[in-house]
């Protein structure tokens, strides 16, 4: 009988830690899957920087230091091979557009011109979509990191090499930029 009793035991801790290490390998795959749905809209917005650049290269010259520093940008987002290293790349090359932003308020006309327009608004939806996409995968990577974190699941989590993940979030470049307010100009 208390052969019975251990081996009883011993079957629940199996399938405890069967049951737990199931759910870290689930949500680590949630987190791939997620940052899958952010390479869409990476390799969208990679598509759409270069007719963009080459638009704002007709007005504004005088700006290449600007258009290369995203050209550059793009070119290190796209050769990221890492879920980290493109965070840090996409975070880099998100800084540099939002200085193109600034760039063209100071060429009214390039503001009127109807292509420099729709790959204006292509790349708002891009960003739109790429900003869903980073909130569900933050919200997966969040769910991935608690389970590591938290007990029992460190317990598995660290003698089955789960480590804490990065979340794709603004940057510290791009935070100080939100922290600012905005400039209106009339």
């Amino acid at each position: 009988m208390p052969v019975l009793i251990v081996v009883g035991v011993l079957l629940i801790l199996v399938l405890w830690v069967v049951s737990l290490y199931n759910g870290l390998v689930r949500l680590r795959n949630r987190r791939q899957n997620a940052f899958a749905d952010i390479d869409v809209q990476l390799r969208l917005r990679h598509d759409l920087v270069p007719q963009l650049v080459d638009t704002v290269k007709g007005y504004a010259t005088h700006e290449r230091e600007l258009l290369t520093r995203i050209t550059e940008a793009r070119s290190a987002a796209i050769s990221a091979t890492s879920i980290d290293d493109k965070i840090k790349a996409e975070q880099q090359l998100g800084s540099a557009l939002q200085g193109l932003k600034i760039a063209v308020e100071a060429y009214p006309d390039l503001k009127a011109n109807q292509n420099f327009l729709q790959l204006q608004e292509e790349l708002s939806d891009i960003e739109n979509k790429l900003a869903a996409a980073r909130r569900f995968f933050n919200a997966a990577t969040t769910e991935y990191n608690n389970s590591v974190e938290s007990f029992p699941g460190n317990l598995i989590a660290r003698n089955f090499g789960f480590k804490r993940e990065l979340l794709f979030d603004l940057g510290e470049d791009n935070r100080k930029q939100m922290e600012e307010p905005p400039k209106i100009q009339f």
